[in-house]
């Protein structure tokens, strides 16, 4: 069995996800944290990982693997089972469109650094007065779910796409958990809390969630 390592933050939504997809795929895994509150990302021994200075980064078989969609895709390529990018081209077409929507197109613009840049700059400039990183973080999650949640319904089953876990439900997890965090009002997106609601009834989901993390500071 591999060696595997976990470096990520116990409330980043893409290590989360990796935190999913490790225990779904039945993988042991270490964790070594690097705390996002405290820069140990802008840290010289993080960008010798990531030159990015991004979490996660996934240590597997001497490599060094980063962005979280590129490594559950190469966990399910390494450990097909269960898969969690359909065979069939068109589902696996639709249940990564429904992940990229989270991934690329609502979480990069409520991360850390966006929402601090948010809050140290544009909250001081006066054409954007009364602006803030919560009402930012809220507006965009919002526009996003609305679009996720009618992209769902026509898949939808106990989960986004269909009746079994899949990468769609991987992204939106971590995501719901964000939107609390942010009070964003959650009742108009009942396909993507009926998701929600199967996954956190796994024992993969349970365990990867931030308040199961052994470190969390």
């Amino acid at each position: 069995m591999s060696r595997i390592i976990l470096h990520d933050y116990f409330r980043s939504s893409a290590s989360y996800r990796v935190r999913i997809a490790l225990n779904l795929k039945g993988l042991d895994y270490e964790q070594h944290q690097v705390n996002l509150l405290k820069g140990e990302q802008k840290s010289f021994e993080h960008h010798q990982l990531n030159w990015q200075g991004f979490v996660p980064v996934l240590e597997i078989d001497d490599l060094r693997l980063t962005q979280s969609l590129a490594i559950i895709e190469y966990l399910d390529a390494r450990y097909p089972e269960p898969r969690l990018v359909p065979e069939d081209p068109a589902a696996a077409a639709t249940v990564r469109a429904l992940a990229m929507i989270v991934a690329c197109d609502i979480h990069p613009l409520n991360n850390l650094r966006v929402l601090n840049y948010i809050e140290d700059y544009f909250s001081h400039d006066i054409g954007v007065a009364g602006m803030n990183k919560g009402a930012w973080a809220k507006t965009w999650i919002m526009e996003g779910f609305k679009a996720l949640n009618a992209m769902a319904r026509p898949h939808a089953g106990a989960f986004l796409f269909g009746d079994t876990v899949t990468l769609a439900d991987i992204c939106l997890v971590p995501q719901l958990f964000n939107a609390r965090r942010f009070d964003v009002p959650l009742d108009a997106y009942q396909s993507l809390l009926r998701a929600e609601a199967s996954a956190l009834e796994l024992a993969a989901f349970q365990k990867a969630h931030p308040d199961a993390q052994e470190v969390r500071s």
